[in-house]
């Protein structure tokens, strides 16, 4: 039962008549009715008429994360299986795959559920709730995700800063099934990797990338790869799958390194004589052009840099220097594959960067080819937010 309304400004209503899930606290005239964080409300506007409904949060500039713009539908438990379902079933093609075990099946906003992340890996499903809307829903959700995927574990990484934003403390650990093994082993696209779901970033594999790494194998073969931001190694794998002459493999976490280093001897690739370095990487590039070291090939593949709109001249500076550097280290004729996952920083923007990047390095530069977040990564068009992985491929000269 719906107990409180919340009334928009006049002339507020437009972005939530146009399906974005969001309304913020400066959009809202008042609250008729007394919520807690985490009820379900029905949104007017300001000529006191519904537009949409979901969960109300006092704690969070986002006030209200809409959940349905249908007054009939009921948020209850077949509420959440419809969605999940639904969600499901635009995986299908990987659900049926024989050389992919590793996916995402739920993204958040982008699936009508926001907040909510869904990753398989094998036999095991890895859960973030990251905003109250969903939270407040847990059991229910994972009840869904056990009857419909009988999955062997449900393991939760919601172990991030943006739960403090929606007044919730970062959590971890198993919350059904049998605890994940400190290791697993996936499959993708006929490579194998191990997975470290419980302490690894995100939640433990870099899933968005799965389709980019494959894109990028024609530019390997017989080539020198600088793999910058290696984190497990994902993509050297695929580079010495493609017959690539060299790989050096950079991060700032030796552990992640000794993974890359397992990754690759799990894929038969353990007699090549490549490097792993754990250094800082931008020292180190700076190191490399010191000493006039230069490559085919450059991947950067940087965390993200920008959290908010506040970071983002800093972000941009990041972006700057380290693809300007990637792009000294080429030889003429070399290929950058850049990226940046800083959903605030957009891909007009990146290529902005990357042009000032250009012009400082002194270099050529031409984009042959654009690489986004993978298909189980769905961009919801009324919410562009939601597109947060770019990638630019450029041959430089």
């Amino acid at each position: 039962m719906i107990t409180a309304q919340v009334i928009l400004k006049p002339g507020r209503e437009k972005s939530v008549v146009n399906r974005h899930p969001w309304i913020f606290s400066g959009a809202i005239s008042r609250v008729e009715g007394s919520p807690a964080d985490g009820d379900i409300v029905d949104v007017w506007n300001s000529r006191a008429r519904f537009v949409a409904r979901g969960v109300y949060n006092s704690r969070s500039q986002i006030r209200v994360r809409l959940l349905t713009w249908n007054p009939n539908d009921q948020i209850d438990e077949n509420f959440w299986r419809r969605r999940i379902r639904r969600a499901i079933a635009g995986r299908q093609a990987l659900l049926e795959s024989h050389d992919t075990d590793a996916y995402r099946l739920v993204h958040a906003e982008a699936d009508g559920l926001p907040g909510l992340i869904v990753d398989r890996y094998g036999p095991w499903l890895v859960v973030q709730f990251l905003a109250l809307a969903v939270e407040r829903h847990r059991q229910a959700i994972i009840d869904v995700l056990t009857d419909l995927l009988a999955p062997q574990g449900i393991y939760d990484r919601s172990d991030v800063d943006v739960r403090q934003q929606e007044g919730l403390v970062p959590v971890a650990g198993p919350v059904w099934g049998e605890i994940p093994p400190d290791v697993i082993e996936i499959l993708e696209n006929g490579h194998t990797f191990l997975v470290d779901v419980k302490l690894g970033h995100k939640t433990g594999f870099y899933l968005d990338q799965r389709e980019n790494r494959l894109k990028s194998m024609k530019y390997f073969a017989g080539k020198e790869v600088l793999n910058t931001f290696a984190y497990t190694g994902a993509f050297s794998v695929y580079a010495a799958a493609a017959g690539a002459k060299r790989i050096i493999n950079i991060d700032s976490s030796e552990r992640a390194l000794q993974m890359a280093e397992r990754n690759m001897r799990r894929n038969g690739f353990g007699d090549r004589e490549d490097i792993y370095a754990a250094a800082d990487a931008f020292e180190i590039l700076r190191a490399y052009h010191a000493n006039q070291w230069k490559f085919d090939v450059v991947i950067l593949d940087p965390p993200k840099f920008a959290y908010n709109k506040r970071q983002i001249d800093k972000a941009a500076r990041g972006y700057k220097d380290i693809n300007m550097l990637g792009m000294k280290l080429l030889k003429p004729g070399g290929v950058l594959i850049s990226f940046s996952c800083s959903g605030v920083v957009s891909a007009e923007l990146f290529q902005k960067i990357l042009f000032g990047a250009s012009i400082d390095a002194q270099r050529t530069v031409q984009v042959i080819e654009r690489f986004s977040q993978g298909a189980d990564h769905p961009v919801l068009l009324t919410c562009p937010e939601s597109e947060y992985l770019k990638g630019l491929v450029c041959r430089v000269w």
